[in-house]
């Protein structure tokens, strides 16, 4: 199948073709017809497979029908957990919707209030948004719903897991009761499906992969190191490979922080991206690594979510994950859109327990080697999987509403927020 045959108007074709694209992938072929019709949707694709592509393409098509959004007003809202995811969504948008005379924006952490509400008072017909920041905009008058078309939660699953359930909820009771509801996740928990319920009528549900499985194109391994020479493994397989790019996990920011100081004294040119650097450094950063001017960008969980790098062949878990499904996001950033790619995880005796979870998740052992000259004091013991049935995890806290205005809770850095317009089309 290609994309001609499925609906979209010869101005988007052109905008596809421009960026490299001559087929759809499953999910853009499942849920592209599916949207244009107007029907809800909820869809189940892991990362890397083109299912920002998937709405992006047949919302701009049914919004080249309508009318153009007044002051203040927004026709599409697209929720997303983090600044880089929507920062990369944006980018599609405006990609994708280059030879349309429809206005998009984007808000998130960094600046001011005040320039994003001025911002909006033309009003947009693509909004992307965090939600807290969307909030602060709602309540300040900045912008309003009555046009409203489509609403998006993108990275649903990620959005639970970091505590945005209520302030979802919250959004809701803002929006048109009418209007069409997308729900992307790169994987369908139980508490994804609760969520659901009050949100999508009859929706179409899509499925491009079993849930909570790694891509194929991704060649797994783990290298038994311990804790104490993981840094200068990492350094030597660098080097030895002659890795060129190479996105690298921390599990804290002050050890993205220590991690980067170290390669930098062993001549490799990396930088940290993490919630405690401001906007404009991690934008410098990222810019920097996409470029190949630094080799090595060490990333948190948080903050690495919505990379999206053409053609990264290597991913490296420094630490493992302390949830087993950050794991399957992780190594998601590379063997994206086809490409081939490598996910090493450098595991110490400390974590054994971590990359048991990760097994009986994947539902697959991970094959182990071990570098000459970084041998571990005590190896791991073997694996086995484990069959049994994970126990449900518990519901995250709410969050405390300070007299200050000031919000506690998880992911309180992505709260802050600052917007980077675009207008697509003249």
């Amino acid at each position: 199948m290609s994309f001609d045959s499925l609906g979209l108007p010869e101005e988007l074709l052109r905008a596809v073709k421009e960026q490299g694209y001559t087929k759809p992938s499953p999910i853009q072929e499942q849920a592209i017809p599916v949207i244009l019709s107007g029907k809800d949707v909820m869809a189940a694709a892991q990362t890397g497979t083109g299912k920002t592509a998937g709405f992006t393409l047949p919302l701009l098509a049914n919004l080249m029908k309508g009318e153009r959004a007044k002051a203040n007003q927004v026709r599409v809202l697209i929720l997303t957990p983090t600044r880089e995811l929507a920062a990369q969504i944006h980018e599609s948008v405006c990609n994708y919707g280059q030879n349309l005379p429809l206005r998009s924006a984007v808000v998130f952490g960094g600046v001011k209030i005040n320039p994003q509400m001025q911002l909006l008072r033309r009003g947009v017909d693509v909004l992307v948004a965090t939600p807290g920041r969307l909030l602060d905009l709602y309540q300040q008058n900045a912008v309003r719903f009555k046009q409203l078309e489509v609403l998006v939660l993108d990275e649903a699953d990620r959005m639970l897991d970091m505590g945005f359930i209520h302030d979802i909820k919250r959004i809701i009771k803002f929006l048109p009761e009418k209007r069409q509801n997308l729900l992307f996740s790169a994987t369908f928990s139980n508490d994804i499906r609760k969520l659901a319920k009050g949100l999508v009528n009859d929706p179409v549900e899509i499925s491009v992969s079993p849930r909570n499985t790694t891509a194929e194109s991704v060649t797994q391994f783990i290298y038994e190191v311990d804790k104490t020479k993981k840094s200068p493994l990492l350094s030597t397989l660098i080097k030895e490979n002659k890795w060129k790019q190479v996105l690298v996990f921390s599990k804290t920011k002050h050890g993205a922080n220590r991690l980067v100081k170290q390669l930098e004294g062993r001549g490799i040119l990396s930088a940290a991206i993490h919630g405690n650097k401001s906007q404009a450094a991690r934008t410098r950063a990222l810019a920097s690594f996409k470029e190949g001017k630094i080799t090595v960008l060490v990333a948190t969980d948080i903050a690495a979510r919505g990379i999206d790098i053409d053609q990264l062949e290597q991913v490296v878990n420094f630490d493992l994950p302390h949830v087993s499904e950050d794991y399957v996001h992780r190594i998601g950033r590379t063997g994206r859109a086809g490409n081939k790619g490598e996910a090493i995880s450098l595991v110490c005796e400390d974590e054994f327990k971590l990359l048991k979870d990760i097994e009986k998740l994947i539902k697959k052992i991970i094959p182990r080697k071990v570098q000459p000259g970084f041998e571990p004091g005590t190896p791991l013991p073997p694996s086995v999987l484990d069959s049994r049935e994970a126990k449900p995890k518990k519901p995250k806290k709410p969050r405390v509403e300070h007299k200050d205005g000031q919000r506690t809770g998880a992911n309180n850095g992505a709260r802050q927020s600052r917007v980077r317009s675009n207008f697509v089309g003249k």
